[in-house]
Formats: C-alpha cells, sequence, structure tokens
C-alpha cells in the first residue's frame, strides 16, 4: 500500500489537488473531515469537548456549536494562550475590521469563530484524529486500495509526514498567494502576510517535499502538472509497499502457512 501525504498552505490550491485526486478516482482521506467527524454528537471527541466547556457550546440538535466554541476560546485568556502556545493564533492573522470602540470579539465573523474551534479541536483532540485518520486509511486497505491520499494540512506540523511517501506539497509564489487570499476572505494585504507569516513557509514545506505542484498559474496548469503526479503515484508498486497492501498480507500468511505445513510433514 502507498500511503501519499498531500498538504500546502493557506490559499495555496491544496484543495483543488484533493478533488483532481477524488475526480481520477484515488481515495483520499481528509483530515478536516475527519476532525469535523472526531467531534460529532455522541463520540468521544464531543464528549471531551463538552467536559472542557459545558453544555453552553451545544446547539439544540446536540451538535457542536463550532461558533459558539469560537467564541468561548476568544474570550477566555487560557485558551488563547493554549493556541499560541502551538502558534496557532496571532490576533493580526484574522481579517477582521473592528471599530476601536467595538470589543474585537463581538465583530468577529462565525466563518472566524469557527477557524478558532477547528484549531482547538486539532489541539484538544489530536490522537482522536490520529486514530480516526488511521481508521480510515484501513477500512480503505481493507477494501483493497493501493494508493491513498492523505490530505492534511498539518502534515509536517503533526509529523505525519512520517507515514507518507511520496509528499506532495502544493506550492503558489507569495504573491499570487496574498493575492488569492485577500480575494476568498476579504483580507487587506497586511492581514494576508500576518495569515500567511503564521503558518510555516510553503518554501521550507516546498524544500522538504518528494513531489511540488506549483499552482500558481491557471487551473489547467494545475491539472497538466497533475496528470504527471497521477502518473508517479500510480506505478506498480515496490515489494515493500506490495507487502503492506491487503493481497501482500494475504500471500505472506499463505506462503508461511504452507511452509509451516511443508516443515511439519519433512519433520515427520
Amino acid at each position: 500500500m502507498r500511503l501519499v501525504g498531500l498538504t500546502g498552505g493557506i490559499a495555496s490550491g491544496k484543495s483543488t489537488v484533493s478533488n483532481l485526486f477524488k475526480d481520477a478516482g484515488v481515495p483520499v482521506v481528509d483530515a478536516d473531515i475527519v476532525a469535523r467527524d472526531v467531534v460529532r454528537k455522541g463520540t468521544g471527541g464531543w464528549r471531551k469537548i463538552i467536559k472542557t466547556f459545558g453544555n453552553d457550546i451545544l446547539l439544540e440538535s446536540g451538535e457542536i456549536d463550532r461558533a459558539r466554541l469560537g467564541q468561548i476560546v476568544f474570550s477566555d485568556p487560557e485558551k488563547r494562550r493554549l493556541l499560541n502556545r502551538y502558534n496557532l493564533l496571532n490576533s493580526n492573522i484574522f481579517c477582521v475590521h473592528c471599530s476601536p470602540r467595538v470589543p474585537q470579539m463581538q465583530c468577529l465573523p462565525v466563518k472566524v469563530m469557527s477557524i478558532l474551534s477547528d484549531m482547538l479541536t486539532i489541539i484538544l483532540l489530536a490522537p482522536h484524529i490520529s486514530s480516526a485518520i488511521f481508521w480510515e486509511t484501513a477500512k480503505l486497505w481493507m477494501k483493497g486500495s493501493k494508493v491513498i491520499v492523505l490530505d492534511i494540512p498539518l502534515l509536517f506540523e503533526t509529523k505525519m509526514d512520517r507515514w507518507t511517501h511520496p509528499v506532495i506539497v502544493v506550492w503558489v509564489d507569495p504573491q499570487t498567494q496574498i493575492e488569492r487570499l485577500m480575494s476568498r476572505d476579504g483580507c487587506s494585504e497586511e492581514q494576508a502576510h500576518n495569515r500567511i507569516n503564521a503558518q510555516l513557509a510553503l518554501d521550507w514545506k516546498k524544500s522538504e517535499a518528494d513531489i511540488v505542484i506549483n499552482n500558481s498559474g491557471s487551473l489547467d496548469d494545475t491539472k497538466e502538472q497533475f496528470q504527471e503526479v497521477l502518473r508517479k503515484v500510480t506505478e506498480p508498486l515496490t515489494w515493500k509497499e506490495r507487502l503492506r497492501s491487503r493481497d501482500g498480507l494475504f500471500s505472506v500468511v499463505l506462503c508461511t502457512a504452507v511452509g509451516v505445513l511443508l516443515a511439519q510433514k519433512n519433520f515427520l
């Protein structure tokens, strides 16, 4: 089995490449979706969040109100220090224009509150998320998938790059990244810079990658590069990768069983 790591930076176009893999029929485990599933009603992650923050963060349906959780995170100095400890929060990274007379928490949009909620979820529930990614991968392995893409925004930060090979980084030149972020989220140029600088440098990720997709151009340019990447990641598995596949494991077990039977027969 081949586990392919896919990551990038904010507004680099990672989701575009992830969708191209899905369209090509390659299974993708999306860490963002897994993180949401981990805190669904009734799960262990859901119970841990409630234990930490109380029932006030629940919607009438019993699901977690991500915007409300984000408000609590932003207004609680202790929770903000937790985010700062992981370099996930900077007072200037969010695209918010507040009047000096209005408390910043009150003018933060729902989207930003949800981002804060997701950040805290990643920190508090990292073991749950890692376990869920493992089980999603295992289910695909049991179905016979030989190539699986792990779409993980914090691939390097969480050291999950150690699980994967090759590692694909979706890169974009700095100016294009800033322009896309400003257009997408309504940020000023300064705020876009601050949000980008709050993450690991995309150029550093590029230097650590096995494969780089330059997404600075048009979608057609990206699709053209993707076809070559797809060819590489779907080429025949190495013998080590075959041993990690379902068929490989079956072959090992079968050969071992036959070997044991033959040894017993010769011994008798």
